[in-house]
């Protein structure tokens, strides 16, 4: 069993920073791609940021240029950096690992997710 946990929301104003970050934990004998996911209560989650193990991401349209995921392997760690935020980026943040347990199985795994709430 693998545990996903989210930190770094919070309350922020408008044209400000934060950086998520998600650490990993349980039994993992691999890691591959990492990403972050966004929802509003009430509405379809959506994709953020996506990083493989080999470094190469991904970024939603609204986000990039803003936003930069990076990964930590030696900490099983995924983060998020978040500048110049915007209302419109309030959300719960998830992350979410592929990870191969003990008997080579593949799994997507979730945290709990993070508010970030951006005022004007």
């Amino acid at each position: 069993q693998v545990q996903l946990v989210e930190s770094g929301g919070g309350l922020v104003e408008a044209g400000g920073s934060l950086r998520l970050s998600c650490a990993a934990s349980g039994s993992i004998f691999g890691i591959n791609v990492m990403a972050w996911d966004r929802q509003v209560p009430g509405k379809q989650r959506e994709w953020v940021a996506t990083i493989t193990n080999s470094g190469s991401t991904n970024y939603a349209g609204y986000v990039k240029g803003r936003f930069s995921i990076s990964r930590d392997d030696a900490k099983k760690m995924v983060f998020l950096q978040m500048n110049n935020l915007n209302p419109e980026d309030t959300a719960v943040y998830y992350c979410q690992m592929m990870v191969r347990d003990e008997s080579g199985v593949w799994r997507a795994t979730w945290g709990q997710g993070t508010q970030v709430t951006v005022s004007s």
